[in-house]
């Protein structure tokens, strides 16, 4: 082989690898643009569920969504991209609610009220639809902690008892327990309001 023909061959080996790691950076790029378009909402729900803040809650996605773009080179070995999303974020949510223990913890429950579906009503029934939402979710939020997690992860983000164990780091009889507790508790608290009225 001639010294031309070496140094063209070793010239087309780097195009050939500059070309391969473009395709690989496109494609990681566009699977990471899928993720964020297919799990955003779900990620901010579970995040404000926990900090009844819209700031904050859009805050802790976007730092979720970069701790998987700092370690996207594992991102092919995930088996279920939802609950390790979910389990980003519920930690960072936790990070943050560890955080700032200084700030009192105020439930924003009327904002979740308002932004609750409701189509299709009339006025009237739309604000009674707005102040039941209300009240189930005051009720939600008068559960224990440990309670509470799991039912909102079970009723409002729908996770499986094994999800739920996966991001919450317990195991699924633990689970199970604590929705089976956070349902009876709900059950008598919504009794109690409604004989109460």
């Amino acid at each position: 082989m001639s010294a031309a023909q070496a140094v063209f061959s070793g010239w087309m080996e780097i195009a050939d690898k500059a070309v391969y790691d473009g395709t690989r950076q496109h494609a990681e790029e566009a699977a990471l643009a899928a993720l964020v378009s297919q799990y955003a909402g779900t990620l901010y729900r579970v995040a404000y569920s926990v900090l009844h803040n819209s700031a904050d809650a859009e805050d802790a996605v976007q730092e979720a969504f970069l701790r998987v773009l700092r370690h996207r080179d594992t991102l092919h070995e995930v088996r279920d991209q939802r609950v390790w999303l979910i389990r980003i974020v519920w930690n960072v949510v936790l990070d943050r609610k560890r955080r700032s223990k200084t700030r009192p913890e105020t439930d924003d429950v009327a904002e979740l009220a308002r932004v609750l579906p409701a189509g299709g009503l009339n006025a009237e029934e739309r604000a009674a639809a707005a102040q039941h939402h209300a009240h189930v979710l005051s009720c939600v939020e008068q559960l224990p902690a440990k309670e509470r997690q799991v039912l909102m992860l079970s009723a409002f983000e729908e996770l499986t008892s094994v999800e739920i164990a996966s991001v919450l780091g317990i195991t699924e009889s633990s689970v199970r327990s604590r929705l089976f507790r956070a349902r009876n508790l709900m059950a008598g608290l919504l009794d109690h309001e409604r004989s109460a009225r």
